[in-house]
């Protein structure tokens, strides 16, 4: 009865900061003055990025009011996988005092189950929220995160290659399935422009892109795919890894793939695109504006990822041991509103409302510096824009691609799988993989003994 009630009053507490958009409400009164402790990883926008910009508004918005808190953005170094062991120590320990953690979506179960944060109030993630993006921010039934920023793979690829191969018969403009991509990368292997070695290039590391290259894979050849229950069990077999297992083996065959990305991340992955290497790459949203620094609109595209795509992305959390728990909410309710989602998304983040990509309206007025068009239809740094001021490609390409993304599995354990997972698909890049079939005992063995009953 006790648990109950603590828990109760830890709610209401939390529920006392209400408001939508980026408006704000009074923080109750029982929070203690301060700095609000933001602890996120690396801002992919650059030092003093939108993250940092958008912080610095509340900021001012905060000292307009006089209300005494202050938000203090700390990013964390180190991989993804490096950024949750320091959060997990230091929330465990009480080692940092931190208000608000940024979570990655995998970790959400994890923090919310070790009651590392709290709840939050079910209105801060409404119905504006893409809903795809949205499941990402409950476990066991309650909201415990808020999300902050999406990401989804998309297939970049050269347009010039295409032309100078004469490949016309595939637009991935238009939808290509992993048969068409194969089939340009037949042509083009015949052309080999200069520099060239290989069709497509993703990021297949022993990290955490290989376990999002294998469930994208696994999710397209399976369809509904999960291999964990609604309390983060495992629930797969052999028989359904076996498919998925085939599908993986399937998109990273020799002929098509470029071997370095066996062993690639994100950065190397993006520097054999550039530097022509390869004519297609798998990579996330906040690649986009970097891409168009180093080409035109003519020499560079961006489509759907063929088959299904992983969701990925941030959100923002309330820690458990904050003593501040109303004015963190209020910061949360802010840098996830209406218009703030707008600036995320003009910095070149995947932003995670509707609005962002489909309210002309909405613009970014909470920073001094956002892209505007051109006459030509470029940003300031030769992006293509649309009408609205948005990257091009947002309304028609991104957003579509969020809504119908698979996340990875869900779980408080999610850790523990990954790192299997990883493991274990590492064996079909060897000289001598094993069978699909032999694989996939091995794999659903080993995932029964990280995910037990």
């Amino acid at each position: 009865m006790t648990r109950r009630l603590a828990a109760l009053l830890t709610l209401l507490l939390v529920a006392a900061c209400t408001g939508g958009g980026n408006g704000a409400a009074p923080a109750p009164s029982g929070d203690v003055p301060g700095d609000i402790v933001v602890a996120s990883g690396r801002d992919v926008t650059g030092k003093d990025g939108i993250r940092q910009q958008l912080i610095d508004a509340w900021n001012q918005q905060q000292e307009l009011k006089g209300s005494g808190f202050r938000a203090r953005l700390v990013e964390l170094p180190g991989s993804a996988d490096e950024q949750r062991s320091q959060l997990l120590g230091a929330l465990q320990s009480g080692s940092a005092s931190y208000d608000v953690v940024n979570l990655d979506v995998t970790w959400v179960p994890e923090f919310a189950a070790a009651r590392l944060v709290r709840p939050l109030p079910d209105d801060m993630v409404d119905k504006d929220v893409i809903p795809s993006v949205a499941s990402t921010a409950r476990w066991d039934g309650r909201v415990y995160a808020v999300p902050f920023n999406s990401d989804v793979g998309l297939l970049y690829y050269r347009r010039d290659h295409l032309a100078q191969a004469d490949v016309r018969n595939i637009d991935p403009d238009k939808g290509i399935d992993w048969d068409d991509l194969r089939d340009a990368i037949i042509q083009v292997n015949d052309d080999r422009p200069q520099g060239y070695r290989n069709g497509w290039t993703t990021q297949l590391g022993p990290y955490e892109g290989r376990t999002v290259n294998a469930v994208e894979a696994f999710a397209s050849a399976v369809g509904d795919f999960s291999l964990t229950d609604d309390e983060g069990h495992y629930d797969g077999n052999a028989e359904e890894l076996a498919k998925g297992i085939a599908e993986l083996r399937r998109r990273t065959e020799a002929p098509y793939l470029l071997p370095a990305a066996t062993a690639s991340d994100e950065a190397a992955s993006l520097s054999d695109f550039t530097d022509g290497r390869t004519t297609f790459l798998r990579h996330w949203p906040y690649v986009y504006p970097a891409l168009y620094r180093s080409f035109s609109a003519e020499r560079l595209g961006v489509a759907p990822l063929p088959g299904r795509s992983v969701l990925g992305g941030q959100n923002l959390a309330v820690t458990g041991a904050s003593q501040r728990p109303g004015a963190a909410a209020e910061l949360i309710r802010f840098l996830t509103g209406r218009e703030s989602e707008r600036c995320l998304l003009d910095a070149g983040f995947a932003a995670t409302r509707t609005s962002a990509y489909t309210d002309d309206d909405m613009r970014c007025t909470l920073v001094g510096v956002t892209p505007t068009a051109s006459p030509t239809g470029e940003g300031t740094a030769g992006m293509p824009l649309d009408a609205a001021g948005r990257p091009r490609y947002a309304r028609s390409t991104l957003l579509p691609a969020l809504r119908d993304a698979v996340q990875r599995p869900r779980t408080p354990l999610y850790g523990a799988f990954t790192q299997t997972f990883t493991a274990e698909l590492g064996r079909l890049f060897q000289e001598d993989p094993p069978s699909d079939s032999e694989l996939a005992k091995s794999l659903d063995e080993a995932l029964r003994k990280a995910l037990p009953d």
